[in-house]
């Protein structure tokens, strides 16, 4: 029996569209909690961290929410290091894929883990690079060290993760700047083409053997990693993606590993979806990952 703690954080502060906020309300109504509970989990939830509404921000934080970002960041950092010092597997509900700059921060304040960042696409641009500006694009690139310090030294000065710990899986939208950035910095990356011509049986497996050496296991599943047709609620699709089957697979071969310590499951939009069925695809997927088998 594993003791998780839920941690909800309806943000969408760090990207332009509109609507993951709702996400961690889609992600219980789908059952998230019953669901883990079923597996003989011990599951508490701690409801929702405290997060600004966006329309009623000044304008002077507009249109990218930085400093609210930063400040919501630095209570998922706390929280996670609550979580992992009452020994629980901390699950945190999005909201957009900024808040893994807090999540990723606090779980390995007091060690390393390995983190395997399941996407569409790179999270791995700076200010610089970005053409957006906004900040749900950075956070991988943060947690390596890379851009504004108010990113970067969150929660304890500098990279919080070693590129040598990092395996991106189902990458396929990446910016022109951001894709040199991703080629330089030392990450095992496998992009959707490596999965359609090696299978992610092998994909997996090697990810596993990769972070052997690593006791903990980060899983930071946005749900945009899968193709649209599978998970339409999702604010950036991108066609061409993981297929149901394929995700679970990767999700039972994690499992396997019996080192998952903690969990990031983000990029739930609801008003994009249908009938909560991207929701429901997630709560699937994090059941897999904490043990559900077929047999």
């Amino acid at each position: 029996m594993t003791k998780i703690r839920i941690v909800g954080i309806p943000t969408d502060l760090g990207q332009s569209l509109r609507g993951v906020d709702m996400g961690p309300g889609a992600l219980r109504y789908a059952g998230i909690s019953s669901h883990l509970r079923r597996l003989g989990h011990e599951v508490e939830d701690a409801g929702n961290l405290p997060v600004p509404i966006r329309d009623t921000m000044p304008e002077e934080e507009r249109p990218y929410f930085f400093r609210a970002t930063v400040q919501l960041c630095e209570q998922i950092y706390r929280a996670a290091r609550e979580a992992c010092a009452a020994g629980c597997v901390p699950v945190f509900l999005g909201g957009d894929h900024s808040v893994s700059i807090g999540s990723v921060g606090g779980v390995t304040h007091d060690g390393p883990a390995g983190i395997i960042w399941v996407d569409a696409h790179g999270d791995f641009n700076t200010p610089d690079s970005s053409p957006s500006g906004n900040v749900h694009g950075m956070s991988l690139a943060a947690l390596l060290g890379h851009g504004p310090p108010a990113l970067v030294d969150l929660g304890r000065p500098g990279a919080k993760i070693r590129p040598e710990h990092v395996t991106m899986i189902g990458v396929r939208d990446l910016d022109p700047e951001e894709r040199a950035l991703v080629r330089s910095s030392g990450v095992t990356v496998y992009t959707m083409r490596d999965i359609d011509e090696r299978g992610m049986a092998a994909v997996a497996r090697e990810t596993i053997t990769r972070l052997s050496t690593m006791r903990r296991i980060h899983v930071s599943l946005d749900l945009d990693s899968l193709d649209p047709t599978e998970a339409p609620g999702v604010g950036t699709p991108v066609p061409g993606g993981l297929t149901y089957r394929e995700a679970q697979l990767l999700m039972e071969m994690l499992a396997d590993s019996k080192r998952i310590s903690s969990v990031d499951v983000v990029e739930v939009n609801p008003i994009l979806d249908e009938r909560n069925e991207t929701a429901q695809t997630a709560v699937e997927l994090v059941e897999s990952l904490f043990g559900k088998s077929i047999l």
